[in-house]
């Protein structure tokens, strides 16, 4: 290769000024790449993820997984917000295409089963949809950990969650410091 370079630039300040660019394009390009199709990071805002994401978390999101998969029950997601695409929304995922969602005396039921896990409180409201709701093709039911204070698939503004909306899944934690790590789906 390096021969290539002197014969088609023979002036070697110039070769380096060139290799250098050449250098800096390439980096250029493969963020560009890895931000695109790969990861990006975003800002929790709000505690409606409490406990597991605190306001102020930065999050490493997984841009990749779902253009060569589909969501599964309990992954973290992001996506834009319907009322405001600009905004983004961080939920967990509880229901998928197909599944009957519930809400009976305070608790939510997935298929006639009540939801188990330690984010449903007796004291959480229906939102605004109509339940029994079944989940469309293509599309998820999303809640937030703290239900009580989420605004998520429960609300007609939110509704259920278009697969092709899904900016990924949420996969680690990077800020603040104290707390970096993966974040599980449970």
């Amino acid at each position: 290769m390096a021969a290539f370079w002197k014969k088609m630039i023979p002036n070697d300040s110039v070769r380096k000024v060139t290799e250098w660019l050449l250098i800096i394009c390439l980096a250029g390009l493969l963020a560009f790449l890895i931000n695109t199709f790969g990861f990006r990071t975003a800002n929790v805002m709000g505690d409606s993820m409490l406990p597991t994401l605190t306001h102020g978390d930065v999050v490493l999101v997984d841009r990749f997984s779902y253009r060569v998969g589909q969501p599964q029950y309990d992954d973290i997601v992001v996506f834009p917000y319907a009322g405001d695409p600009s905004d983004f929304f961080i939920k967990r995922v509880i229901g998928l295409p197909g599944d009957v969602i519930d809400w009976q005396d305070g608790f939510f039921l997935r298929n006639g089963e009540r939801l188990n896990d330690e984010f449903s409180l007796a004291e959480t409201n229906a939102g605004s949809v109509s339940f029994p709701l079944t989940v469309p093709e293509k599309s998820c039911f999303v809640l937030g950990d703290n239900r009580n204070v989420s605004n998520d698939s429960r609300f007609t503004d939110v509704g259920c969650v278009p697969f092709k909306t899904l900016i990924g899944r949420v996969s680690l934690r990077v800020m603040p410091f104290s707390k970096i790590g993966f974040v599980t789906s449970k």
